[in-house]
């Protein structure tokens, strides 16, 4: 049997397991697994490895960063942007790779034509693979988190007004807590806006509704999701 899985805080709705063990299935790999490993740390990480026969692991919040010194190798890419999403286990050793970076490039294309900058709402591990894209574009990137340089207080109006790309990259308002939206000032928005974002439970977050009252086009992350799971497949696989 071959197991692979997904560590992180909370894992409870998450994606990856229904999607790659029905994968699995119509594949006819009935000895395939996908597990959901759910921790406070990744004290438990050895133990999570040493314990299971594991070929591959995706890696979600809050640890796509801080996995990086536990793990034996890091691809050029992963290395670059500081975030490692998925790791594949080859005779003992862990290697990380970013596949959120091609998820998010190959979802995103077709919206992107003639966009020159970008607003990024948060700075963890997918907010580094989206801002390596969009500056391999060409788009002008601004960051924006609780404690960054320009933070929701401070984030002006002008830089609002002058960036055709917003993108979520927090997980305010993932199911079950639907309520929760970021803090920028959605009256300023308008037809030339294109909201993005990560979170894919629900379909459409307040942050997407708020933009679609305004005019503007939006997109969430599933098809940036279900992308970086194929390409995490084919590492796997390689």
């Amino acid at each position: 049997m071959e197991i692979f899985g997904l560590i992180g805080e909370k894992l409870e709705h998450s994606f990856s397991k229904k999607y790659f063990n029905k994968k699995f299935s119509k594949l006819g790999l009935h000895e395939n697994k996908y597990e959901n490993f759910e921790i406070n740390s990744l004290e438990n990480l050895k133990k999570i490895l040493s314990k299971n026969n594991i070929k591959g692991l995706n890696v979600t919040i809050p640890f796509k960063k801080i996995i990086i010194p536990l793990l034996d190798k890091i691809s050029d890419e992963a290395k670059e942007i500081n975030a490692v999403n998925t790791i594949k286990i080859v005779n003992g050793q862990t290697i990380g790779f970013n596949t959120d970076i091609t998820g998010f490039e190959k979802s995103i294309n077709k919206e992107i034509d003639n966009r020159k900058k970008a607003i990024i709402l948060g700075d963890g591990g997918a907010s580094n693979a989206i801002k390596y894209v969009l500056e391999k574009k060409k788009i002008e990137c601004v960051i924006v988190s609780r404690k960054g340089k320009i933070n929701y207080h401070s984030l002006h109006d002008d830089i609002i007004k002058e960036s055709d790309l917003i993108i979520n990259t927090t997980p305010l308002g993932t199911f079950p807590k639907i309520s929760l939206f970021p803090n920028i000032n959605y009256k300023i928005l308008n037809e030339k806006h294109l909201l993005y974002d990560l979170v894919y439970n629900p379909k459409l977050t307040v942050f997407l509704k708020k933009g679609l009252e305004r005019g503007c086009k939006v997109k969430n992350g599933y098809e940036m999701l279900e992308i970086q799971a194929e390409e995490s497949w084919k590492i796997w696989n390689n």
